[in-house]
């Protein structure tokens, strides 16, 4: 059986970006408190943005967010998988799905910056860094690029019938601030 068969990827839109919404915020400012009220800021709202959810089953499971910048470069970035579903595919999945919706928009590259415990994850994945270490929201990120040329078209289910997420107080390994 194929490990990836029950994860679901898709753009998030309507009522599903409050659910996108609900995990970075439950990973970025209460888990692993880099931001500190809230990850939301001006490129949310830019329409060339793609916001995108994971689900495993009918459980919420992870985000990520690209969008274009300037001659065929995107960004990626917010990519944010709850505690529960860290050991799963969830993560890559998300990075995979996020660099073929790019080269499929006509993308050359995408650049990220990535928290140095992630930096090994995303060089498996093909990324290669980029300079030296540099700090963002606080904390030292590494830059790194992957070739867009490079991305598989993604095989993953789309967004199942109901799309239901824990809460935070459900969320094994979250400390209450």
């Amino acid at each position: 059986m194929n490990p990836s068969a029950d994860i679901g990827i898709w753009r998030a839109a309507g009522p599903d970006l409050t659910v996108h919404y609900s995990i970075r915020h439950q990973v970025f400012v209460l888990e692993q408190r880099v931001m500190r009220l809230t990850d939301i800021d001006l490129r949310d709202i830019e329409p060339s943005t793609i916001h995108v959810l994971a689900a495993r089953g009918a459980q919420a499971a992870g985000t990520v967010r690209v969008y274009p910048l300037e001659n065929g470069l995107w960004q990626g970035d917010r990519l944010a998988v709850l505690p529960s579903h860290r050991s799963s595919l969830i993560g890559a999945e998300l990075v995979r799905f996020a660099v073929a919706t790019a080269a499929a928009n006509g993308g050359g590259w995408m650049r990220a910056q990535i928290q140095l415990p992630n930096v090994r994850f995303f060089e498996r994945l093909g990324w290669v860094r980029s300079g030296d270490p540099e700090p963002y929201c606080g904390f030292d990120h590494q830059p790194m690029l992957f070739d867009l040329a490079q991305a598989l078209a993604p095989q993953h289910l789309g967004r199942p019938h109901q799309v239901l997420l824990e809460s935070p107080l459900e969320m094994p390994g979250l400390r209450a601030g």
